[in-house]
Formats: structure tokens, sequence, C-alpha cells
């Protein structure tokens, strides 16, 4: 399976980080080793003394599909859940700086924390979806999934036009504004809706 995360999908996020509003997705890629299940405690690296939080909402591909209409886009996920994009902030900025790619700074083992899975049927309306963060106890993250510049089907759609999407592969759809570095001792906390669905330690 594939992690593919989409960047500065929330205009406040891009403007806390004086980024450019995008006019099309921003793609990166995270490999299978990024993933960590069942709320178990991330262990800080060493390479880095600025890890940043960023949860997002996370779409479950359901089965294989390249070049899908947006139209079509919706029977290609039947599940969500919660993610965090742990980022190595100072090395992004110095590979930004230099014009160079991000995946040291993004695809770290472990930088990609996920939730269990919720039926997508469970919510009413997906596109007005409520995700939070709570770092220590204190809100730090909360966002609205209606403020998404680019809609599930549009990344979807998208997306399959350069990379074939197969069943289990992981959609991170974006991080609200709030972003802010973890230290070790940390406790974050992650809601859908009023679900707690991500609950680790930073050790």
């Amino acid at each position: 399976m594939k992690i593919i995360a989409i960047g500065r999908n929330y205009a406040e996020h891009a403007k806390e980080l004086n980024n450019p509003v995008p006019t099309v997705p921003v793609i990166f890629m995270k490999p299978d080793t990024a993933i960590l299940k069942d709320n178990k405690p991330f262990y800080h690296p060493e390479f880095s003394s600025d890890i940043h939080h960023e949860i997002e909402l996370v779409l479950k591909i359901s089965k294989e599909g390249k070049h899908i209409a947006e139209k079509f886009a919706g029977n290609y996920f039947e599940e969500i859940g919660l993610g965090i994009d742990f980022t190595a902030r100072d090395i992004q900025q110095k590979h930004k700086e230099k014009g160079l790619p991000w995946e040291l700074a993004k695809a770290f083992d472990h930088s990609a924390p996920i939730s269990k899975f919720i039926p997508k049927s469970n919510f009413k309306d997906l596109n007005q979806l409520n995700i939070r963060l709570d770092l220590n106890g204190k809100t730090v993250q909360n966002g609205n999934t209606r403020d998404l510049l680019f809609s599930y089907e549009y990344i979807i759609s998208f997306v399959s036009k350069y990379f074939t999407l197969k069943k289990g592969d992981l959609i991170f759809t974006g991080t609200p504004q709030g972003v802010g570095k973890v230290n070790i001792g940390d406790h974050l906390a992650g809601y859908l809706e009023d679900e707690k669905l991500l609950d680790f330690d930073i050790r």
C-alpha cells in the first residue's frame, strides 16, 4: 500500500506557513514504513529538533482505479479515519530553500500515525466533518472539511491520473491551521466529530 498526502489543502494552513494557496493539489508520498497503528507511542527522532503535528482526515481506498472521473470518485472509498502527518519542519525548511524534495522531512519511519477506520455511511455529510487535535489537553488544531480547497472526489480523480490507486491505499487530505511542535513527554488526542480516535504519547 502507499500513502498519498495532499499539502496545503486548507487555505489558512498555507498562509500560516507563508506558502501560496495552491491552484492544483500539492502531492507528496510516504512509504508504508511511515505507518504507526493502534495508538502506539511516537518516538521523537534524533535527526530533528522541530517535529510538527498535522492532523488530517484520511480516506481508505476500497478498490483499484486509474483515470477515475470525478463524478465516480466517491465510489472508491468506503471508510475514513484520522492521521497525523508528522513533519520535520527544520529539515523541510532547509530543503524548500534549496528547491529539494521533502521526503526526509515527511516520509521517515512512523511519521504517519493512523486511527481505526469508520464506514463513511456513519456520517450524514462528509463535507461537514469536524477534526480536532488536542496537545496535552489543549486544542491546537480545529478544522472542518467544508474548508478543504480540493474535495475528496477531485483529489481522487487528480491523483488517479498519475498513480493507479489500489485497495488499502491511504489519502491524507490536508491539515487545518494550528500546526506546531511536539516534544518528548507530550500527549496527543485526535477527534473526528466527538469521537476520540487518536490517543498516544510522544516519547
